[in-house]
C-alpha cells in the first residue's frame, strides 16, 4: 500500500515538471501560475472599472465637477 502512494507523488512531481506543449518551454505549474496571475489582474480591473464608473456616474455630479449629457 505505500508502493503505490509513493510512485503516485512520485508521477505528479514528474508531470508537473515536463513540458506542457512540446516545442514549448512551458509546464504545468507555470501555466497554473499564469491562470493565477491573470484572474487576480482580471478582478482588479472590474474593480477599477466600478470604481470609475461610480465616479463619473454619481461621485463627480454630486460634487459639482460636471453634469451629466442625459
Amino acid at each position: 500500500m505505500g508502493e503505490a502512494k509513493r510512485r503516485q507523488n512520485s508521477d505528479a512531481n514528474t508531470k508537473a515538471n515536463q513540458p506542457l506543449i512540446p516545442g514549448l518551454p512551458i509546464t504545468k505549474q507555470q501555466s497554473e501560475q499564469f491562470i493565477a496571475l491573470t484572474t487576480k489582474g482580471a478582478w482588479i480591473g472590474i474593480g477599477a472599472l466600478v470604481v470609475i464608473w461610480l465616479t463619473v456616474r454619481l461621485i463627480g455630479p454630486a460634487l459639482g465637477w460636471w453634469e451629466l449629457a442625459d
